[in-house]
C-alpha cells in the first residue's frame, strides 16, 4: 500500500482553500442602496455621501452603515422595508443626476474578502433580486422611422417628376406631403401607393393640396414588434457586458420589458447602462457664416461638452447603427479615446463622404434620451411622481478630416476612461431601436416561495442523511470514510462556484443532489470490488490496491459519458438548465477527485500505518 506524499499535500491543499472560499456562504448579504451617478462623468465623493446621510437623517430613516466605494456610496440597512423607504427619500433629495438603486450588501469578513473569497450567488429562484420594468418609447420609434421615409418619399417623388412644396413629420407615425397643384397631387397618389404601401393615405389641404401619410394598423405593429425585440437584444447583450449571471430578461406586454437580476449585483451600475439609448451621430460643421444669434436653414445648433456651441449640418454622415465595435483606450497623449468599427455599408458611406471633404471639421454627436422626474401633490394629497421624457445631444469631438475616413477611426476628446469606457460598452452592446423608461423597481422574493425552499433544502438534508446512515451500516468504517469524502465534495462544489461567480438556483440544486448520489456511487464501486478481492482470498491491503485500481476506469467511464450530457445541456440549455448543467459538470469533476483520490488517502491514514493487516472493517 503506497500512497505518494503529493498527493497528501494535494488533498491537504483542496481541503484548505475549499474551507476558506466556501466560508462566505455562512456570512448572508443584507439589503443596501448604491448611489452613483447617471453618467460616468457625474462625480461621486465624500460630499455626495454626507448629503445621503443627512438626508435619511432628517427623514429619520435607519441605516447602520456609509462607505465610498470606487462605484459609489453604499448604505446599509436591516430591513427591505427601511431600505425602499429610504430609496424614496434620497431619489427626493438627490435628483435626477444619480441612480439610487436596489442592492444587497455582502457581510464578508473582511479577511476573507482580502483573499478574493465571496458567498455564492443564487438565483432568483432561491434568493430573489431586482426587478426592473422598463417601457419602450413606441412614439420615438415611429418618428425614427418616419424620419428616413421622409427621405424616401422626397427622393421617389424627384425621380417621378412630381413636383412637391414639402414633405412635413407631423406626429408619431405621420407625414404630410403638400403639392402647388391638385394634378400634382393626383399624380403623386399612384407613385406613393405604389412605393410606399404601409401607409394610408388621406387627401388634406394644407396652404393647398396635400396628402396626409399614416402608417397602417401592420406596419405599426411591425415597428413596435421590432422595437421591443431589439431593445431585447440589446438589453441581453449589455446585461452580458456587465458579467451578470442568470439574469431573466423578457417582454411584457405590447411594450414592455421586464428584467431581473438574481443576487448580488452592482444594480447602480446595472440600472444606468441599462435604460440609456445612447448613439452617435457624424455630421459635419456648417459653412454658412455663423453670427452666434441666428441658425441659418439646414443647420443646427448644438451645446459642446468642453464648453460653447457648434453650427452643424442636419445632414447626417454615419449614425451609430452602423457600428460593430468599439473599445476604449488612450491615444498617444495618454488621453482617453474610443476605437470605432463601422459595418461594410458604415464603411462605404463614411468613405464616400470624407473623399472630397478633406480638409473640412466633422463633429460627433452624443444623443441620449432622459426623464426629467418631479414630485407633485395629486387631489389627495398623495406625492405622485411625474416623468417628462426628453432628449439631450451634446457634440463631444470636432476633428479636422485629414485624410479619407473608411470603417475603422477613434473619437477623442473625452472628459475620463470612465466615460469613455462607458461609451464604448454602449456601443458595442447595440443601439436600441427606441428609447425605454423605468416605470418599476423593487425587490423580488424566491419565486417559488420560501416555504417551498425551505422544504426543498430540508428534503435535500434527510436525503444526504439517509445517505450517509446507508453507508455507515453497510462499509461501516469505510461508510464513514466515504461520509467524509461526501461531505468535502459539497464544500468543495460551494468553493468553485463562489470563485468563478456562479448562479445556484433550484435545479442547481438538484445538480448537487445527483452529484452526491453519483459521488456515493463511485465510492460503492470501489467497496464492493474490495469485497470481491477479500473473498477471492486477496490480503486485506492487496484487496484496497485492487479495489481502487480496478474500480477506476469503470468510474471514469461513468462519470465522463455524465460530463459530456453536461456540457451539451449547458451549450444548448437556457436559465434553470444551464444552472443544472453548471452544478452537474462541476460536481463530477470534484466527486472524481473526492470519491477516488480524498477517500483513498484517509484509507491509507488509517490502515496504510499497520505492518500486520489482517481485517478491515468494510
Amino acid at each position: 500500500m503506497r500512497f505518494p506524499a503529493w498527493k497528501y499535500v494535494l488533498i491537504a491543499f483542496v481541503m484548505v482553500i475549499s474551507l476558506l472560499y466556501a466560508l462566505p456562504n455562512l456570512h448572508p448579504d443584507e439589503p443596501a442602496l448604491q448611489i452613483s451617478g447617471s453618467s460616468a462623468g457625474v462625480p461621486v465623493d465624500e460630499a455626495l455621501k454626507s448629503r445621503a446621510e443627512a438626508a435619511l437623517t432628517d427623514a429619520q430613516k435607519e441605516f447602520h452603515g456609509a462607505e465610498l466605494q470606487s462605484k459609489g456610496v453604499l448604505l446599509r440597512f436591516n430591513t427591505a422595508d427601511e431600505q425602499v423607504q429610504a430609496q424614496a427619500v434620497l431619489r427626493r433629495a438627490l435628483g435626477e443626476n444619480y441612480v439610487i438603486a436596489l442592492n444587497l450588501a455582502p457581510t464578508t469578513p473582511a479577511w476573507l474578502s482580502a483573499i478574493g473569497a465571496k458567498p455564492m450567488k443564487l438565483g432568483l429562484d432561491l434568493r430573489g433580486g431586482v426587478h426592473f420594468k422598463l417601457d419602450v418609447d413606441i412614439d420615438k420609434a415611429l418618428e425614427q422611422r418616419q424620419e428616413s421615409y421622409a427621405q424616401d418619399i422626397r427622393r421617389q417623388l424627384r425621380e417621378a417628376r412630381v413636383d412637391y412644396r414639402g414633405v412635413s413629420e407631423i406626429g408619431a407615425g405621420n407625414l404630410r406631403v403638400r403639392f402647388r397643384t391638385a394634378e400634382d397631387r393626383a399624380a403623386a397618389v399612384d407613385v406613393l401607393r405604389a412605393q410606399f404601401a404601409e401607409f394610408d393615405q388621406t387627401n388634406l389641404i394644407d396652404d393647398g393640396p396635400a396628402i396626409g401619410l399614416s402608417f397602417n394598423q401592420e406596419k405599426r405593429r411591425e415597428i413596435t414588434d421590432y422595437a421591443v425585440s431589439q431593445n431585447l437584444t440589446t438589453l441581453r447583450n449589455r446585461i452580458n457586458e456587465l458579467g451578470v449571471a442568470e439574469a431573466i430578461v423578457q417582454r411584457q406586454g405590447a411594450s414592455r420589458i421586464v428584467v431581473e437580476l438574481p443576487g448580488l449585483q452592482d444594480t447602480a451600475e446595472a440600472k444606468r447602462i441599462l435604460g440609456r439609448t445612447a448613439s452617435l451621430e457624424f455630421r459635419f460643421t456648417s459653412t454658412q457664416a455663423d453670427d452666434g444669434l441666428m441658425t441659418p436653414p439646414g443647420t443646427e445648433r448644438l451645446q459642446r461638452s468642453q464648453g460653447g456651441t457648434v453650427l452643424l449640418e442636419r445632414r447626417k454622415i454615419v449614425t451609430g447603427e452602423r457600428v460593430t465595435g468599439a473599445q476604449s483606450s488612450f491615444d498617444e497623449y495618454s488621453r482617453p479615446q474610443v476605437n470605432i468599427n463601422l459595418d461594410s455599408r458604415g464603411g462605404r458611406m463614411m468613405a464616400d463622404t470624407t473623399r472630397d471633404s478633406v480638409g473640412r471639421q466633422m463633429a460627433v454627436v452624443f444623443i441620449e434620451n432622459k426623464q426629467r422626474i418631479r414630485f407633485d401633490t395629486d387631489e389627495s394629497g398623495k406625492t405622485v411622481e411625474v416623468r417628462t421624457p426628453y432628449e439631450e445631444r451634446k457634440v463631444i469631438n470636432v476633428a479636422t478630416v485629414q485624410s479619407m475616413l473608411g470603417s475603422q477611426f477613434r473619437i477623442t476628446g473625452l472628459d475620463s476612461p470612465a466615460e469613455a469606457g462607458e461609451l464604448a460598452l454602449l456601443l458595442r452592446a447595440g443601439a436600441l431601436a427606441a428609447p425605454m423608461y423605468f416605470v418599476e423597481e423593487r425587490t423580488v422574493g424566491p419565486s417559488l416561495g420560501q416555504d417551498n425552499i425551505d422544504k426543498g433544502i430540508f428534503s435535500t438534508q434527510i436525503g444526504f442523511a439517509l445517505v450517509a446512515l446507508f453507508m455507515i451500516v453497510v462499509y461501516r468504517l469505510f461508510g464513514v470514510i466515504a461520509n467524509i469524502a461526501l461531505l468535502f465534495n459539497v464544500v468543495i462544489i460551494m468553493a468553485v462556484m463562489s470563485s468563478i461567480g456562479a448562479a445556484l438556483s433550484l435545479p442547481g440544486i438538484a445538480g448537487i443532489v445527483l452529484t452526491v448520489g453519483m459521488a456515493v456511487d463511485a465510492n460503492v464501486l470501489i467497496f464492493e470490488r474490495i469485497r470481491e478481492e477479500l473473498k477471492r482470498g486477496l490480503s486485506p491491503s492487496g484487496a484496497i490496491v485492487a479495489g481502487y485500481d480496478r474500480a477506476y476506469g469503470t468510474i471514469l467511464d461513468a462519470n465522463l459519458t455524465t460530463l459530456i450530457v453536461a456540457v451539451i445541456l449547458f451549450a444548448i440549455g437556457t436559465g434553470p438548465v444551464k444552472g443544472f448543467a453548471i452544478t452537474l459538470a462541476i460536481g463530477i469533476l470534484t466527486s472524481m477527485f473526492t470519491a477516488i483520490t480524498m477517500s483513498r488517502g484517509i484509507v491509507q491514514v488509517i490502515y496504510g500505518g499497520k505492518s500486520r493487516l489482517t481485517k478491515l472493517s468494510i
